[in-house]
């Protein structure tokens, strides 16, 4: 019995510390400034009383870390994404997207010229595409720090024009930074843009000069056309109403997972879990392991063909065959 109760008293000091730090992280970026700090130290320092009162028997201690806590919650669940902000340029619309028949009208397609990441001419458009044209999935993962992690961007190849384009992104507000952690406390939005590749994949290898890599996906018409109708659901989703980014569950990565997944059940392969599917950067890997791309060519020669950044580069964002040509050399879907 003793021993049960020292146990439980640890799995009770682990909860309460780990509430302390995620409150602690909330405070620090859901409040200004200094203010945020001095919440954050005030309610660490609670949390440690919290956890002192399971050990000397103090129970109100606990107890009153308890309340606390629980009114944090009940704050943080109060917070609600918005549609309207001051957003920043290239993520000030999110697009819609109408279906009559095989036809989807793409409204608000993001077609920007990209000179540099800051230094560019917005252009916002509306187009059509048959989804009776759809000819696969294509996946580029872009990489800026290292191997572990990736921006994933989702293309549609058609037969009668260039691809479609998906990319989940954090929704910034103008003068508002990036941080990974933050995104962990309801602090960002999430987007959706859909583009030609001369946007989303031209930003990230001419305007930012990323590690940009193309792998086909092994799905047949049907499937890309199930897989790009889970997206106009999505999409109209997210255009009505707004939704948290978060690191972890819903990033650029996941959310695609759980489209995939959507639809996945009926196809040849399924999606296991798996900790390369937020370890972005190591997705081939696990599209290899799940026979998602080509399993006859071995992995590293794999990723070494897949690499288009450069050779994107070398051809200009107006060239109207600018799909057609980062594809070459790139390793089909089948054999």
């Amino acid at each position: 019995m003793a021993i049960l109760l020292i146990a439980l008293r640890l799995l009770a000091t682990l909860g309460i510390l780990g509430a302390t730090t995620w409150a602690a992280g909330l405070l620090i970026f859901r409040l200004p400034g200094t203010t945020g700090t001095l919440a954050a130290v005030g309610f660490g320092v609670a949390g440690l009383a919290g956890a002192v009162g399971l050990w000397s028997g103090a129970a109100r201690l606990p107890l009153s870390f308890a309340v606390l806590f629980l009114g944090l919650l009940g704050w943080w669940n109060g917070l609600m994404p918005s549609h309207d902000r001051a957003w920043i340029p290239e993520l000030a619309r999110l697009p819609s997207i109408a279906r009559e028949g095989d036809i989807l009208t793409v409204s608000n397609l993001r077609n920007f010229n990209w000179r540099t990441e800051t230094d560019y001419d917005e252009r916002w458009e509306t187009r059509r595409y048959d989804l009776s044209k759809v000819e696969g999935i294509d996946l580029y993962l872009s990489y800026w720090s290292g191997e572990a992690i990736a921006h994933l961007l989702v293309s549609f190849p058609f037969a009668d024009q260039p691809p479609l384009t998906f990319s989940i992104e954090v929704r910034r507000e103008k003068g508002e930074e990036w941080s990974a952690l933050a995104g962990f406390f309801r602090s960002y939005e999430m987007a959706y843009v859909a583009a030609p590749e001369r946007d989303l994949v031209g930003l990230r290898s001419h305007a930012r000069k990323e590690d940009v890599r193309l792998f086909r996906i092994a799905a047949t018409p049907a499937q890309a056309r199930d897989v790009l109708l889970a997206y106009v659901a999505d999409v109209n989703e997210l255009a009505g109403r707004p939704r948290w980014y978060n690191t972890l569950t819903t990033n650029c990565t996941t959310v695609v997972y759980t489209l995939v997944g959507s639809v996945a059940p009926a196809w040849k392969f399924s999606l296991p879990l798996d900790p390369r599917v937020l370890l972005s950067g190591y997705l081939p890997g696990y599209l290899q392991r799940i026979g998602a791309v080509r399993s006859d060519i071995p992995l590293d020669e794999l990723v070494r063909r897949a690499r288009i950044g450069e050779r994107a580069r070398a051809i200009s964002l107006d060239n109207p065959d600018f799909s057609t040509k980062i594809r070459e050399g790139v390793p089909t879907a089948r054999p």
